[in-house]
C-alpha cells in the first residue's frame, strides 16, 4: 500500500485541505508531500503539467487533478465507506451546483477581501458577504448543507472557515454578525474529526495571509 495514494498539498490550501478531509472521512492512508510553491517540484510539474496546482492527488502512479474532482473521485473509487455526494442523481446534481458555487462566487470574492484594498476591497467585501448570505438561504434550518449529514457540498464550504479570521481581520469585517447561521454550521462541522484533525489553527493562517498580502497590496 506504501506510495499507492499519494497528495501534492500546501498546508494553507484550502482546497488540498479539502482532498485531506475527503480521505480521512473515508479512513484512506495516504502519503503527504507539502510542496513550495514558489519552487514547484518536478514531481508536481510531471502530475500536474497544464495547472502546474496544488492539490494533485497520485493513485497508483496516475494524477487527478483539481479540488472538487478530486474529491469526487475518492468518492467513486472508494465507495464503500461514507458517501460524500447523494446517491440520487438530482441531489447530486445540487450538490455540484453550491460547490461550484463555492469555487465561483465564495472564493474569488474571499481572495479581494485579503488582497486588495480601497475601493476595490470594499467592493470585495460586499460581494464575499452577499455570497455567504447566498449559502446561509441555501443552508436554511438544515444541520448541513445535503441534510442530516455532513456531505460535498459542507465539504467544499468548511474549508475557508480556516481564512475567516484573516478575513475579519484584514478585512475589517465580523462574518458572525453578518452571517450567523455559516459560524454555527461550521462549528457543527468543526466537531467533526476529519474536519477538526485538517484545519489548521486560523491565527497560523492569519499571519500566513499578512505575509502573502503583501505581494499583492503595497500599503
Amino acid at each position: 500500500m506504501a506510495g499507492e495514494v499519494v497528495l501534492l498539498d500546501f498546508w494553507p490550501s484550502m482546497f488540498a485541505m479539502r482532498v485531506r478531509i475527503a480521505l480521512a472521512e473515508k479512513g484512506i492512508r495516504y502519503e503527504s508531500k507539502e510542496e513550495d510553491l514558489s519552487n514547484k517540484s518536478p514531481l508536481l510539474l510531471e502530475m500536474n503539467p497544464i495547472n502546474k496546482q496544488i492539490p494533485v492527488l497520485i493513485h497508483k502512479g496516475k494524477p487527478v487533478c483539481e479540488s472538487l474532482i478530486i474529491v469526487q473521485y475518492i468518492d467513486e473509487v472508494w465507495n464503500d465507506k461514507s458517501p460524500l455526494l447523494p446517491s440520487d442523481p438530482y441531489q447530486r446534481a445540487q450538490a455540484r451546483f453550491w460547490a461550484d458555487f463555492v469555487d465561483k462566487k465564495v472564493s474569488g470574492a474571499a481572495k479581494k477581501v485579503w488582497s486588495t484594498k480601497g475601493e476595490e476591497q470594499e467592493a470585495g467585501k460586499k460581494e464575499f458577504l452577499e455570497a455567504l448570505k447566498t449559502m446561509e438561504g441555501e443552508l436554511g434550518d438544515k444541520p448541513y448543507f445535503g441534510g442530516e449529514t455532513f456531505g460535498y457540498v459542507d465539504l467544499s464550504f468548511i474549508t475557508f472557515y480556516s481564512w475567516f479570521h484573516a478575513y475579519e481581520v484584514l478585512g475589517n469585517i465580523n462574518i458572525e454578525a453578518e452571517c450567523p447561521k455559516i459560524i454555527t454550521w461550521a462549528k457543527r462541522c468543526m466537531q467533526k474529526e476529519a474536519v477538526a484533525k485538517t484545519l489548521p489553527d486560523q491565527k497560523k493562517v492569519y499571519e500566513f495571509v499578512v505575509q502573502l498580502r503583501k505581494m499583492f497590496v503595497s500599503e
